[in-house]
């Protein structure tokens, strides 16, 4: 075989395994990426989820509100009594405190 010839057999040779190596960490953060592209959307469909569960029952009551009608007329009264009775349960629980 002539020399040039071995010489660019080898060459192929070397810069067919640099790319075989670079192939392999391309794939390999590729895997990295998608597992990281899961979790993240994973963790933004959660966090509307557990949201969504949490506000539920001030929308149910806002909702109850606004299709009430007259008794929703009602309701806020009522709502505006449960805060006042509230709020003097929370002082005399500050108060207990400082105690």
């Amino acid at each position: 075989m002539d020399q040039e010839v071995k010489n660019l057999l080898e060459e192929n040779i070397r810069i067919s395994k640099e790319n075989n190596v670079l192939l392999l960490k391309i794939r390999s953060t590729q895997r990295w990426a998608q597992i990281i592209r899961i979790f993240y959307w994973v963790a933004i469909i959660g966090v509307s989820y557990g949201a969504f569960y949490f506000i539920q029952p001030y929308l149910g009551n806002l909702l109850n509100i606004y299709t009430g009608g007259v008794s929703g007329v009602n309701n806020i009264s009522d709502i505006s009594k449960n805060l006042k009775n509230n709020d003097q349960q929370m002082q005399d629980l500050l108060k207990s405190l400082r105690e």
